[in-house]
């Protein structure tokens, strides 16, 4: 398997101490739920961490300000470099696959590979007054050549009173004076100019950070001392031409050493703005501005103002007089709703984006875009108070083309969220538009789930799976390989091609959505599915939407989307309810499908419930095995009749919405005399590890095989084994 890259996973760094909340991740006995991937310590991110004078944790919420241990910080968006929204770039290598995760600015980055797609990424700015100089440090998502970049702070300033940043910045915004940082012989330099003065600044030598990707200068006070005054502050990165002695501006397209994407003479330099405090959300409503005036990456209103060559909307107010007293203050960070968070992966393939991976033919062996050790993923967070056993924990995974952003703001997302006593809701990047669920991307949702399980107690057994066209293939996938992770799953517009691994559902309900005529989930393949899951006997329902009878909804209205552009969720916020995970049940069904483990990412699907370390024979592509403890003294649930009829869905943006259904449930599990005793079958399996425990028998259970080979089971801590 492919692993391009991998020395640059960071092995090496110490990592955090283990979760803050413990009880958020299940602490039962063995085999754990899920992947290794999901308990491993957080790791510390070189970018997140500090050195002198330095000391405050970040905030870690995009685009939110705060106070902390004597520093002002400002947390950016990730990937959301784009620059001006002002003429496409016809060789623009984000064009594949990413309809619906556009960035609002057009810029793309010259070809060399110093720029890694990613080079003026502004991750935070941070400032802080030391004793006698005033600190200003930046941190970068990638810093491969800071010969390369430059970023200019303009330092107070009149409201509405705009000067020209210095060095062919071509961006407007109120200053008094300009701090740029930039390339100066063999070292990064701070000049610090007067607005509107031509004359060279003075200048300071800049520290460059570059394994945590900071650049830090400070100005003395004796230059300019801010006092305990409260200072206007702007700020812009971009790219530095050294020849010039200024800015790098983008032409029409790139090349080795030009930027693309800007069809005018004096385009703005910037690709990235701080302290952008209110970026749109994008919306189901959005209709052409979805693709022309995109918000996904949360970048409009800085593409907008920067095509305009005027960022006075982007602006920090800092108090010098909190900085001197030390004030905490985090009034600015939002504590709940819809917001955009980073983490710190241990998982870097290379610094920046590499756009030309295109992971949909071949996601079990491809990297992603997104490629940094800092990911970014949307998060929801109920506006009730905290439950005392734990939010629930819902993944919300996004569709094809699609980013972290697609539901942020949503319905979708809040009904979602705000059922029962209340669940976290969480969209992670995966890596890309098209990870599909597999590899890094897979790998990026355990992570994120991670990250919020060390942020946030969670009740470990209340935790679902739902998504969006690929999301709710996603969740298909992640439910069939992890089924002890979920109590229950939602797919929207989807369906599980590979029909085999449904067996493994025996214990997790799904509610499918899909829409009959869907021009990409046609009715044949979720039809299939249901029909699957039917024959399983097991516990679905299937609503197939009529396309929209809506006089908005024109004959070309994309029927597969009309859902999303409905927005509304509530059936299936309540088909997810508070329903538990059942760790423990009386009959286990697990398909072992090895093409979905990455072994170097600790994702490995290998067990289920009371059952693990299950290997197949050599030769087989995979392998399944079925298991039914008398221990628990109740029998299988009897399966009722399909249920077929019709439906209507009322509320939403488009009205009332027809659906045919198609259901199974089952009854209760008859009472039967408990007994010692295991019934195993399997096909293709080699071996596996019986929990006793877990299963409700002991060491000296009887333990009955049927199998189509050689079979040996191992009875956890009984020092036994059988064969047959």
């Amino acid at each position: 398997m492919r692993r391009r890259g991998w020395p640059m996973v960071i092995a090496m760094l110490a990592v955090v101490p283990a979760v803050a909340h413990a009880e958020s991740l299940y602490t039962g006995p063995e085999p754990r739920p899920g992947p290794d991937l999901l308990y491993e310590p957080r790791p510390a991110t070189p970018q997140l961490t500090n050195r002198k004078p330095w000391k405050a944790k970040p905030i870690l919420v995009s685009g939110t300000t705060a106070y902390r241990k004597g520093e002002f910080l400002y947390q950016d968006f990730l990937y959301d470099d784009t620059g001006a929204r002002i003429a496409s770039d016809p060789n623009d290598p984000r064009t594949a696959g990413n309809l619906f995760s556009k960035p609002n600015g057009t810029y793309t980055y010259p070809t060399a590979e110093g720029y890694a797609n990613n080079a003026a990424d502004l991750v935070e700015l941070r400032v802080k007054r030391l004793r006698r100089k005033t600190a200003f440090r930046v941190t970068l998502n990638t810093l491969k050549d800071p010969a390369l970049v430059a970023f200019s702070i303009a330092i107070g300033g009149t409201e509405g009173e705009l000067e020209e940043f210095p060095f062919g910045a071509n961006v407007r915004a109120p200053a008094k004076r300009f701090l740029t940082v930039h390339p100066g012989g063999d070292a990064m330099v701070g000049e610090l100019t007067k607005a509107g003065d031509e004359a060279t600044g003075r200048a300071f030598r800049a520290r460059v950070d570059r394994r945590r990707r900071q650049i830090e200068v400070r100005i003395p006070h004796r230059v300019w001392n801010p006092r305990r005054h409260t200072v206007r502050l702007a700020a812009g990165i971009g790219l530095w031409d050294a020849d010039a002695g200024q800015y790098l501006l983008p032409a029409f397209s790139a090349d080795a050493d030009t930027p693309g994407g800007a069809a005018s003479g004096t385009p703005a330099a910037f690709y990235n703005v701080a302290f952008r405090r209110n970026e749109p959300f994008p919306a189901p409503t959005d209709n052409a501005d979805a693709v022309v005036n995109a918000a996904w990456w949360r970048d409009r209103a800085q593409g907008n103002a920067l095509a305009a060559g005027n960022i006075s909307e982007f602006s920090a107010k800092v108090s010098f007089s909190k900085l001197a007293r030390r004030v905490r203050d985090n009034s600015a960070v939002p504590k709940t709703g819809p917001m955009d968070r980073i983490y710190g992966s241990r998982f870097e393939v290379a610094q920046g984006a590499d756009f030309s991976n295109v992971c949909l033919t071949s996601s079990a062996d491809c990297d992603g875009q997104y490629q940094s050790r800092l990911q970014p993923y949307a998060i929801y967070i109920p506006e009730k108070r905290p439950p005392r056993s734990g939010y629930g924990l819902t993944l919300l995974l996004h569709s094809l083309s699609a980013n972290y952003n697609q539901y942020l703001g949503t319905r979708n997302q809040s009904q979602f969220g705000d059922r029962g006593t209340g669940s976290i809701v969480i969209t992670p990047e995966s890596r890309g538009p098209d990870e599909s669920y597999e590899n890094y991307g897979a790998a990026d949702v355990f992570d994120v789930w991670s990250d919020v399980a060390n942020r946030y107690k969670l009740d470990p057994d209340w935790t679902v799976a739902t998504g969006y066209s690929m999301g709710a293939i996603g969740s298909f996938k992640l439910a069939a390989h992890y089924p002890d992770l979920f109590a229950r799953i939602q797919p929207t517009v989807g369906d599980e091609g590979a029909v085999d691994v449904l067996a493994s559902l025996r214990n997790v309900p799904v509610l499918m959505w899909n829409n009959h005529g869907d021009e990409l989930v046609n009715n044949l393949g979720f039809q299939e599915t249901a029909d699957a899951l039917d024959e399983l006997g097991y516990r679905y329902e299937l609503d197939a939407f009529q396309p929209c009878a809506n006089p908005a909804c024109s004959p070309a209205f994309p029927n597969h989307l009309q859902l999303a552009i409905n927005d509304w969720f509530q059936p299936p916020a309540e088909f997810l309810g508070d329903v538990r995970v059942d760790r423990n049940p009386a009959h286990v069904t697990y398909l072992a499908n090895p093409s979905r483990n990455f072994p170097d990412l600790d994702l490995v699907g290998d067990h289920a419930y009371w059952l693990s370390e299950i290997r197949l024979r050599d030769g087989a592509a995979q392998g399944q095995i079925d298991a039914v403890s008398h221990g628990f003294g109740v029998g299988d649930p009897a399966p009722g009749a399909t249920e077929r009829g019709t439906g209507s869905l009322e509320g939403g943006n488009l009205g009332t919405l027809i659906y045919t259904r198609q259901a199974k449930a089952w009854g209760e599990p008859p009472e039967q005399p408990v007994a010692n005793k295991v019934e195993i079958t399997a096909t293709g399996v080699a071996s596996a590890v019986l929990h006793v425990e877990r299963a409700q028998v002991d060491c000296d259970a009887e333990v009955v095989l049927e199998s189509d080979g050689p079979l040996t089971v191992e009875l956890a801590g009984c020092d036994r084994t059988v064969t047959g």
